[in-house]
């Protein structure tokens, strides 16, 4: 087999193979969502803080600065509050 129809064929097998990932990754959060502040485990949060800048880099479970997504009206009886620090839920 000669070195173009190999490129060729690999260039559709990697179209493919992303295309079947693509459902995967994309997935529909459905619904009103908002912040919910000290609920997170380490290295289970949403986003970057004051502290470190991204996803997944929290270093203990339930900081008050880290947060995770939610359902609205969900995180005060998750034990959570919506604002960093803020009263928590029970």
């Amino acid at each position: 087999m000669d070195r173009s129809r190999m490129l060729i064929r690999s260039a559709i097998a990697g179209l493919i193979a992303a295309a079947a990932v693509h459902p995967a990754v994309a997935q529909d959060k459905g619904g009103e969502r908002q912040k919910c502040y000290g609920i997170a485990k380490a290295g289970q949060n949403d986003c970057g803080t004051a502290k470190h800048s991204c996803a997944g880099l929290s270093k203990r479970d339930n900081d008050a600065t880290d947060w995770k997504y939610v359902d609205k009206g969900t995180c005060g009886k998750a034990g959570g509050a919506t604002t960093p620090g803020g009263k928590r839920g029970k």
